[in-house]
């Protein structure tokens, strides 16, 4: 069965759709633009990416931290194209969607190690899916304050929750 796994995924998926939704509304010189005192969407995107890459890569077999990961560089200014912020955005949910697909349910008590520290399949899951929420809320965040009164919601509009049936 995969009913758990499946709905964990779908998170994923959302949360994933919600990124691009909103990156998508940015002119691509607005993509390395810091507002304020953060990280651009695309440090936020390289980060997210390769936290994603490494947790998943072989993810019931080896340890969540890869020795290939190298995170402060994530973190790092640079100047990349929408391509090249796209193509590294796809390659960590690809990871991420490839480890998912050959799981089941039954796999939720197994143990994976993160940094050294055990976690069972289902807690690694949680921890993943809330990184890439917190993650893609910032870029949400980010966006509307660069798109201000351009901005197109990504979900009900202020003032037409009424408008919306259940």
């Amino acid at each position: 069965m995969r009913d758990l796994i499946a709905s964990i995924e779908a998170e994923y998926r959302r949360y994933k759709t919600l990124g691009e939704a909103a990156i998508n509304q940015l002119a691509d010189s607005q993509l390395a633009q810091v507002p304020g005192t953060g990280n651009s969407i695309v440090t936020i995107v390289w980060h997210l990416a390769g936290n994603l890459k490494s947790r998943f890569t072989d993810f019931l077999t080896a340890d969540g931290e890869k020795p290939w990961r190298d995170r402060d560089s994530e973190f790092l200014a640079r100047a990349v194209s929408r391509k090249e912020l796209q193509a590294k955005w796809e390659d960590g949910w690809r990871v991420l969607f490839a480890a998912l697909t050959d799981l089941s349910d039954a796999d939720l008590g197994r143990t994976v190690t993160i940094r050294g520290e055990p976690h069972t399949v289902a807690q690694a899951l949680h921890r993943s899916l809330a990184h890439a929420s917190y993650h893609v809320g910032q870029i949400v965040y980010e966006a509307k304050a660069l798109r201000g009164a351009d901005w197109r919601y990504l979900s009900i509009p202020p003032g037409q929750s009424a408008r919306v049936k259940s």
